[in-house]
This record gives structure tokens, sequence and C-alpha cells, in this order.
């Protein structure tokens, strides 16, 4: 498991109405202030800290399994537009399962990227496809920038 530390620069909240949104620094809106998406808007800043691209960052990605429309939660793009990794994000309650790893290996067979991972806002899983296959990696990837 990959231990991560959000970054000091915490997301922005407000209550509106009576109810609690955070600032979505990637789609440029207040949403609905939920645990796990307290963990997909820390997520998203520290992506930010590790100097992924914000342009090259989808949130909520919708894509087509069959007939089913699914969204990714965090999908991140080479500059070539590729699919670099794609992120499940879980409430901190949620423990990290063989469910939630099938549900981004299902999203990998629409959008096939270099790395999975899934995270609960404390830890994350992380595999790296190499060839057929994916490896556990240890270590949160740095953004490669294509030669």
């Amino acid at each position: 498991m990959i231990k991560i530390e959000f970054p000091k620069q915490r997301v922005t909240l407000r209550q509106r109405e009576g109810l609690n949104e955070v600032f979505d620094v990637i789609r440029k809106k207040w949403l609905q202030f939920t645990p796990e998406e307290w963990v997909r808007q820390n997520m998203i800043h520290y992506l930010l800290a590790k100097k992924y691209p914000a342009s090259l960052i989808a949130v909520e990605k919708e894509i087509k399994l069959g007939e089913l429309s699914k969204r990714c939660d965090i999908v991140i793009y080479s500059r070539s537009a590729k699919p670099f990794m794609i992120i499940e994000c879980k409430e901190m309650k949620v423990a990290l399962s063989d469910k939630t790893l099938n549900q981004v290996l299902r999203y990998h067979i629409t959008l096939p990227a270099k790395y999975l991972i899934i995270t609960n806002g404390s830890y994350c899983l992380g595999f790296e496809k190499t060839g057929s296959q994916f490896f556990q990696i240890n270590e949160f990837p740095d953004y490669e920038i294509e030669p």
C-alpha cells in the first residue's frame, strides 16, 4: 500500500442554503460535500502538488461499458491524449477491496491506462501495466513527460 499525505493547501469549503459544498478546482464549480467528494478533491490537490498538469486531469469522466454509462473519478491523460492513470476514490471508512479494484479494472477496458490507483484518502493501492500484466507499485508515480 502507498501511504499518501494530502498537501497543506486544503480544499475550499462553503455553506450555502444549509448545505456544505466543496469547490472543484478542475471543473471550476461548487459540489455537494460528501465523504467521497472530500477524498476526490484532496486527491486532486495532491496530484497538482505533484506537478500533474491540471489541463490533463478529467474528473468524473463518463465512459461506456457495453450499454452502461459509468464515471471514472479521476482520469489523467498524457500530453498525446492517451489515458495515463485512472484513480477510483472511496470515502475514508471504505476498505480498499477486490470489489474496488475490479471496478477500476472494468474502466481500464474502455480507457487503457498505464497506472490504476484506488484510494480511500489514507492509502492507495497502485498498479502499473507492463505488457499484458499489472504489477503492484510501492510509490505514487510521478507524471511522465513523453519524449
